[in-house]
């Protein structure tokens, strides 16, 4: 199992977030440290830039995965819109 860790950048964002949409994003998060490669759990592979996008709701998060440390590592927690800028 891998262990998730927050940016401070994301980890600001997570806390400013309704908490209804934390507990989906952090509920979602335990999926992917589970099985980070899992197909079914609404990622994909970023073509600009190293690293993935998960999909909650309008929300996008963005990580690495560290295979060698078991760490996914959560760069950036944004809405669709501005997330890839």
């Amino acid at each position: 199992m891998y262990k998730v860790t927050y940016q401070k950048r994301a980890e600001r964002t997570l806390l400013k977030l309704p908490g209804h949409l934390v507990t989906r994003i952090q509920t979602k998060l335990a999926q992917i440290a589970l099985n980070p490669y899992a197909r079914h759990n609404n990622v994909a592979k970023l073509r600009d830039q190293p690293g993935y996008r998960l999909r909650v709701g309008d929300w996008r998060i963005i990580y690495e995965i560290h295979d060698d440390k078991l760490i996914v590592l959560v760069m950036k927690i944004a809405p669709r819109g501005s997330v890839y800028r």
